[in-house]
């Protein structure tokens, strides 16, 4: 078991002197991002932002190669009249929000020809979950995927992007969330043990937009997801919740960035996660860049980890980089820890065996992250992996 902090070279924000803030001497703003996959050299792991993947084992997710049509199977039947005319790589809105960032969003982008474009009407509320469905057909076959929700000004939605079976899946996904509009975006990674997913989800959230994004991690032998938000301006407000548990021999990554480039916006980022298993590995790194112009904005990333059993390992990176005193707060928590034994202990005291008493503790530690899903279909399916997974352990 490991908790890191950020190991660059550091110093403090005379602007945020007061709360103590800590920010890396490299800007995040300085990462190369670019629709060329050129611009990407294939990585060695050494890195900054590979240095936790195991980029030995993603070969063929970082090869420039063509999707196979039989790879995965889409189903989007719950769209409806929402789908619009595919998107071709650099045909807009494709492309507002999204700019890939590591190697593998760019070989996904540049090997997507057509890329799924939902569009929610101006000023209409859709009651229903809308569902994009993936299922892998095989492990070692190679999908890529870009999706392109459009939330229309003042419309409100929820899209479900589920991803179960098996495959090797490049997945990017671009919300552009408009004036005053509303749109949560849940995306589940549900696999089998054998496939690999690789994804970049960004968004563009507009003046006094709220987006959600909701990453629950459950399955997939290695699992990265990168989730980005900036401002189209000011008092938007972005919560980012991730779930996820990991077992023996899973590699679970999460990575967020909140660029704060407009002012009054906020940003909420909350992170939870549980290992169990020899080599069962995740890790979260969390990126705030309050810019210059972000005057007024209040922003703040959470991140724990319980560590179920030896031989688990979690890696917890928080950021936070600020180039403006005028805020109205910032911070950040990260902690990785083993159960609590004096919870244990009272439980065990009052009649509760041990094995039910830790299964209430792993309730507990997921219940308030749990809760703020608000989607009850969503929340269930996670409460039921939960449940799957502290079966497991008992046995």
């Amino acid at each position: 078991m490991s908790l890191l902090t950020p190991d660059a070279k550091t110093h403090t924000d005379p602007g945020a002197a007061a709360s103590g803030a800590v920010i890396p001497d490299q800007s995040r703003a300085e990462r190369t991002t670019s629709h060329e996959v050129a611009d990407f050299p294939v990585p060695s792991g050494r890195e900054e932002e590979w240095r936790f993947t195991p980029v030995d084992r993603l070969s063929a997710l970082l090869s420039d190669e063509p999707t196979d049509d039989h790879a995965a199977t889409f189903d989007v039947s719950s769209l409806g009249s929402l789908v619009g005319e595919p998107l071709a790589p650099g045909q807009a809105p494709r492309g507002t929000a999204f700019t890939p960032a590591d190697r593998a969003a760019v070989v996904g982008s540049a090997n997507t020809p057509e890329a799924l474009h939902v569009q929610i009407p101006v000023e209409q509320e859709i009651a229903d979950p809308l569902r994009i469905d993936v299922h892998g057909n095989g492990a070692g076959r190679r999908s890529n995927a870009h999706h392109v929700i459009e939330a229309g000004r003042h419309s409100k939605a929820l899209v479900i992007l589920d991803h179960t079976g098996s495959a090797d899946h490049v997945g990017n996904l671009e919300a552009i969330v408009g004036e005053g509009a509303h749109l949560t975006v849940v995306s589940l990674q549900r696999w089998d043990d054998d496939a690999n997913h690789l994804g970049q989800h960004d968004a563009l959230v507009g003046r006094d937009a709220t987006y959600r994004h909701i990453v629950v991690t459950l399955g997939g032998g290695i699992v990265r997801v990168n989730t980005n938000v900036r401002y189209d301006g000011p008092g938007g407000d972005a919560t980012l919740l991730g779930v996820y548990f990991a077992d023996a021999g899973q590699h679970l990554e999460h990575r967020s960035f909140v660029d704060h480039n407009a002012p009054t916006c906020t940003s909420l980022v909350t992170y939870k996660g549980a290992l169990q298993g020899e080599t069962a590995h995740t890790v979260w790194v969390g990126d705030v860049l309050i810019r210059a112009e972000a005057e007024g904005i209040e922003t703040y990333e959470l991140n724990r980890n319980l560590v179920l059993t030896d031989g688990a390992r979690a890696d917890s990176v928080p950021n936070l980089e600020i180039e403006t005193g005028e805020i109205a707060g910032a911070g950040h928590a990260s902690s990785t820890g083993r159960f609590d034994d004096e919870q244990l202990f009272y439980l065990m005291a009052r009649g509760i065996p041990e094995i039910e008493a830790r299964r209430l503790v792993v309730r507990g530690f997921f219940a308030d992250v749990v809760g703020k899903i608000g989607v009850p279909e969503v929340v269930e399916t996670v409460m039921q992996a939960i449940e799957v997974e502290l079966a497991q352990a008992g046995e």
